[in-house]
């Protein structure tokens, strides 16, 4: 799986999208896509257990933060996925927890 580019400009920026493939065996692809960022989008898993899972220390969502990081990365963006799937749907209690966490 490799990286996947989208191009556009506004009157103010010229902008690329670099879609990186997160899973573990993609690690070598991720990097090349993130090697070339000013800013990335971090998504994480809402639901209880897989939070805790990828923020733990050999977690990938940790890790990936820390490429991101190490690569130069100075902005993050943090979108929160699967809210359906947290006791209760959306809790926005969760979210908070999860943001503090980031």
């Amino acid at each position: 799986i490799d990286i996947a580019l989208w191009k556009f400009e506004t009157a103010k920026y010229y902008v690329t999208i670099i879609d990186a493939p997160g899973h573990r065996d993609f690690i070598k692809n991720m990097i090349t896509g993130t090697s070339q960022a000013d800013c990335a989008v971090l998504i994480v898993a809402a639901g209880t257990g897989e939070f805790e899972a990828g923020i733990s220390k050999n977690g990938q969502t940790r890790e990936h933060a820390l490429l991101a990081f190490t690569l130069g990365v100075k902005q993050l963006i943090v979108g929160v996925n699967k809210m359906d799937s947290t006791e209760p749907p959306y809790s926005e209690s969760r979210f908070e927890e999860i943001k503090k966490e980031v």
